[in-house]
């Protein structure tokens, strides 16, 4: 599936809640079906900066594929986090830099966050863009 693909069925799953208590209690669910990062990964080094609550990232490359995961102190991070992984791992580096996010305006998340959360999710995005560009130079040497 592609990332457009993936995003427009994240548009259409939340597209069936009218209330965004509803929508967040769907997100906190998709945060807990989020699978567990490695125990290995959760230090400092993985701690993305610029997120309220505490979130790890971890990316690597498996046949030219970024595969990502996470984990998140907190229930609404954990779950906005597993959007991201849900639409960009297993994707390459390219397609990744290449992607518009638009499904997080479509659903109305940016609008329905808090100012602290609302820079974490920027946080996040840009995090797993530094991985996929990395991943991008590393394959030109």
């Amino acid at each position: 599936m592609t990332i457009p693909q993936k995003q427009q069925e994240i548009v259409e799953e939340f597209s069936m809640f009218d209330d965004w208590m509803d929508k967040y209690a769907y997100l906190i669910e998709l945060g807990k079906d989020l699978p567990e990062i490695n125990e290995k990964y959760k230090t400092k080094q993985y701690l993305i900066s610029g997120c309220q609550s505490r979130v790890w990232l971890h990316a690597e490359l498996q046949n030219g594929k970024l595969l990502l995961s996470a984990d998140s102190d907190a229930v609404i991070t954990k779950g906005i986090v597993s959007l991201l992984i849900r639409v960009l791992s297993n994707h390459s580096p390219d397609e990744i830099m290449a992607a518009d996010l638009n499904f997080l305006n479509t659903i109305g998340l940016k609008d329905h966050l808090s100012p602290t959360r609302a820079n974490g999710l920027q946080s996040m995005v840009k995090q797993i863009q530094l991985y996929a560009r990395a991943f991008q130079l590393k394959s030109l040497n």
